[in-house]
């Protein structure tokens, strides 16, 4: 509509010229040359007119001329680029639905058409990684690494396929550089510290983790926790070399994390080496409040070297008043009790845990039965309770277990992987809690077979149920309603009273079982074959050994 209007008005515009032109007629004489022209003033005005729009023609075509082979040039260009656009678009798709031999196909034309894109780079990367040619992918990401506007992208693929080729110290180079070139590039700063967590370099990780800090990767609290962790684990590693720098650097893991166990041990046990009892004090009771732990109570207990158990056990009760309703205050003070012959305080605070017990609670039973009243076969059927009993809190991190705690799950590698606390059936420990023992064949007596426990509860304890000899009379007859008395004799004169047994010690037995018919009758002269037993048929003779052996 405005062009419309312009137009219109233009064209009045001419047409007023034109008409007020030819009112006004005049002449024109030109001189120029020697030559001489009259005319009007309409003609000249035309004249002009027409030259003008001739030399406009002829710059047109000039220019014309001049810049058709750049416009040729740029037309062509731009067609292979289109062409080139085209190839990745579909590459790309090719690619995201699994189609190899298009994706070939388009990767070559985009190579063809725009091989100076930085995405014909990625689809040539991407298309050998699906077909399975690692080469040619290496080859473009290392293309892409010599680029700047392609350096990160290209960096992380090398990154991907040194890892799948597990070259290890290749993944490390790639991830260290792009660390440098972008500290905020959170792959290539994990990894870098991941690396460094892995191989134990923790200077090496500590530096990595203040990079990335400064990056903004993380944030406050895992900061501080990592950081802990990390010092706490160099504290451990020159504890034997340099225990001075190991007890610096342990004071500061615990004023980061007051609640780290290795750390607040490791610097309680150093500091009161040192003689500075009162902070090393503070910094054990304030873990405590935290995490209770039976690290935390020996170093507590520990604090003056060559104390007596009745001080250390003074000295335990104090700490477990900061945490009274927690289980492992209990158990350092009936473990302390204990060793200081205090047997009813011992007792007393294991009377609430003893409905269900840990294993620990179970040993330290039978520790209590067997050192105050030397009752052996008590303490055994707590240490029989004590196979079968729930696991402890142990130190437990990617389906392991380990004995001490450790900075990095040699599973993984990943940094403050072990926690503590009770591990899950399918946990496979460092090193077999439970060994089971051979079955133990029975011995023929008799009445039937008599069993021979091979190992009960506790290693060092042997009882043997012996038959007795076998009477050359003819045994005179039983009354149909009596049971045959089951010979079995302890010998436990001999047995040295034992030590506590640990609960990796701990084997059951499996037992063979011993049929008592019913009603037997008169025994024959030649004995019969004995039928093999069953499953569940000695259960009573355990039964009545137990009832026997406690009273």
């Amino acid at each position: 509509m405005i062009r419309l209007i312009v137009f219109l008005l233009v064209t009045a515009g001419l047409a007023f010229a034109a008409a007020w032109l030819a009112d006004r007629p005049g002449e024109v004489s030109i001189n120029w040359l020697g030559y001489h022209a009259d005319t009007s003033v309409a003609v000249l005005v035309g004249a002009v007119l027409a030259v003008v729009c001739v030399a406009l023609i002829a710059w047109t075509l000039a220019a014309s001329l001049v810049t058709a082979p750049a416009k040729l040039a740029r037309r062509s260009a731009q067609r292979r680029a289109a062409r080139g656009h085209h190839a990745l678009t579909r590459g790309l798709v090719a690619i995201g639905a699994g189609d190899v031999r298009a994706a070939l196909r388009h990767a070559k034309d985009a190579g063809r058409h725009a091989a100076d894109q930085p995405l014909t780079l990625l689809l040539q990367a991407q298309t050998a990684q699906l077909s399975g040619t690692r080469g040619g992918a290496d080859a473009a990401f290392r293309a892409m690494a010599d680029r700047p506007d392609t350096k990160l992208l290209g960096l992380h693929g090398l990154f991907i396929e040194a890892q799948r080729r597990n070259d290890m110290a290749a993944a490390r180079g790639f991830a260290e550089e792009a660390a440098k070139a972008a500290p905020s590039l959170a792959w290539a700063g994990q990894a870098a510290f991941d690396f460094h967590c892995a191989d134990g370099d923790w200077l090496g990780a500590l530096q990595a983790l203040e990079r990335n800090n400064s990056g903004g990767l993380l944030d406050k609290d895992t900061y501080r926790r990592q950081r802990a962790v990390l010092l706490t684990a160099r504290a451990l590693s020159v504890e034997n070399t340099d225990r001075t720098a190991a007890r610096e650097l342990a004071q500061e893991a615990v004023k980061l994390a007051p609640g780290l166990v290795p750390a607040a041990a490791l610097g309680g046990r150093l500091l009161a080496e040192a003689g500075d009892r009162r902070k090393a004090g503070r910094i054990l009771e304030a873990a405590w409040r935290e995490a209770p732990h039976p690290d935390v109570a020996d170093a507590y207990a520990d604090l003056v070297p060559g104390a007596s158990a009745r001080e250390r056990l003074a000295r335990i009760r104090t700490l477990a008043r900061l945490a009274e309703s927690h289980l492992e205050s209990r158990l350092a003070v009936a473990r302390a009790a204990l060793d200081a012959h205090e047997f009813a305080e011992a007792r007393a605070s294991l009377k609430t845990l003893i409905s269900a017990p840990t294993r620990r609670v179970a040993t330290l039973m039978a520790q209590l039965e067997e050192a105050e009243a030397g009752d052996i076969g008590r303490a055994r059927q707590w240490m029989a309770r004590a196979v079968h009993a729930a696991l402890d809190p142990v130190w437990t991190a990617d389906g392991l277990v380990a004995e001490n705690w450790m900075p990095v799950s040699p599973a993984t590698g990943r940094l403050d992987a072990f926690q503590w606390r009770a591990p899950v059936a399918d946990l496979t420990p460092r090193g077999p809690l439970l060994e089971p023992a051979p079955s133990t064949p029975a011995i023929a007596g008799p009445s039937g077979p008599v069993v021979v426990m091979e190992k009960d509860v506790s290693p060092e304890i042997r009882v043997e149920a012996k038959p007795e000899p076998r009477p050359e009379t003819r045994p005179e007859t039983r009354p149909a309603s009596s049971r045959p008395e089951v010979p079995l004799s302890l010998d436990l004169s001999a047995v040295p009273s034992p030590e506590p047994a640990r609960p990796a010690d701990l084997r059951p037995t499996e037992l063979t079982p011993i049929q008592i018919p019913d009603d037997p009758g008169p025994e024959p002269q030649s004995p019969e074959p004995i039928a093999k037993p069953t499953p569940n048929a000695g259960r009573g003779l355990l039964s009545w050994f137990s009832r026997e052996a406690t009273r």
